[in-house]
């Protein structure tokens, strides 16, 4: 089976590799066009890219698949399948049609729940209990194509958004492997996607990870999980961001983003309902590092009193 590959991020490059092992043939690779990255911000090709050319396989970057050239590049290659897994870029219905067995996605939620770009962090977001991959089958809709096969994870109260992009991005490839091989031999049909259970999971940005300390604790607690590696949780105190990549519940009362009490064990501060104790901090120029080492050093920088977010 000839089979073309899109995709862009670290989650799509562990897809790339399972199909690497596997039987099939990797035809080419398609992949967002290098971006700026770094203090130099130097063109950096992406982690799918990076994985292409070390095994030698043709990569293509077109900035759309809207134009006739693009789409005359792709229908070259003669597909049998295209596996799909957050490429970045939307495929009309004329590239879907090109591969003799269609598209195929890899996506990072159990559909109908969380289909868009941020799957993951949103479902840890919500308080979800479960997460997973789903790979179906594509259409010209967001994430509404026929389901192909489910595998399921809890979501555990430790977990972060990056700690289940980990998991997932384990679970996702032999799913997919799984998924051609059904597709290949006739014996896997895909089953309709309900919409009116259907839930967007819009794009992170770094104005919605600034704390607003009068939310509840337990929203802002699930936040701080959600955007940690990124866009990762951030306030201010004494005019200085603080990032704050963990944090507990706790109990106590006071004006929301008022410092209620330090220790070792945590920065108690007061939230719209109940508290937070922050756990794990970055402040700027520094590491992140746990609480009980900032507190022995900078113990009055929080002392009870201050307010975070002023």
């Amino acid at each position: 089976m000839r089979i073309v590959f899109a995709g862009t991020p670290e989650f799509a490059a562990e897809h790339l590799k399972a199909l690497l092992d596997s039987p099939y043939e990797i035809v080419a690779v398609y992949t967002q066009p290098d971006r700026p990255a770094g203090r130099g911000q130097k063109l950096m090709p992406s982690p799918v890219k990076q994985l292409a050319v070390a095994h030698d396989i043709p990569v293509f970057q077109p900035p759309t698949l809207r134009n006739a050239e693009a789409q005359a590049e792709l229908a070259a290659l003669k597909p049998d399948l295209m596996v799909v897994v957050a490429y970045g870029l939307i495929l009309p219905q004329v590239v879907l049609d090109i591969p003799r067995l269609g598209c195929i996605n890899s996506h990072a939620s159990l559909l109908p729940r969380w289909r868009g770009a941020a799957p993951i962090q949103r479902a840890v977001e919500a308080g979800d209990a479960e997460s997973g991959v789903t790979v179906m089958r594509m259409e010209a809709g967001l994430d509404t194509g026929p389901m192909l096969l489910k595998v399921v994870t809890p979501i555990s109260a430790e977990d972060t958004g990056g700690s289940l992009h980990d998991r997932l991005a384990e679970m996702g490839p032999p799913a997919v492997v799984q998924a051609i091989a059904g597709l290949a031999d006739g014996s896997l049909h895909g089953e309709v996607q309900d919409d009116a259970l259907a839930t967007y999971a819009h794009k992170l940005n770094k104005d919605e990870a600034r704390i607003d300390w009068s939310r509840p604790a337990v929203e802002l607690e699930r936040l701080i999980r959600a955007f940690n590696p990124w866009p990762v949780c951030h306030s201010t105190l004494d005019g200085e961001s603080v990032k704050v990549l963990a944090a507990n519940l706790s109990t106590g009362k006071g004006a929301p983003g008022e410092i209620l009490c330090a220790s070792k064990d945590g920065l108690v501060v007061a939230c719209g309902d109940q508290a937070l104790s922050l756990t794990r901090l970055q402040l700027p120029g520094g590491k992140a590092l746990n609480f009980s080492d900032l507190f022995n050093s900078r113990r009055e920088k929080f002392a009870a009193g201050k307010v975070l977010g002023q």
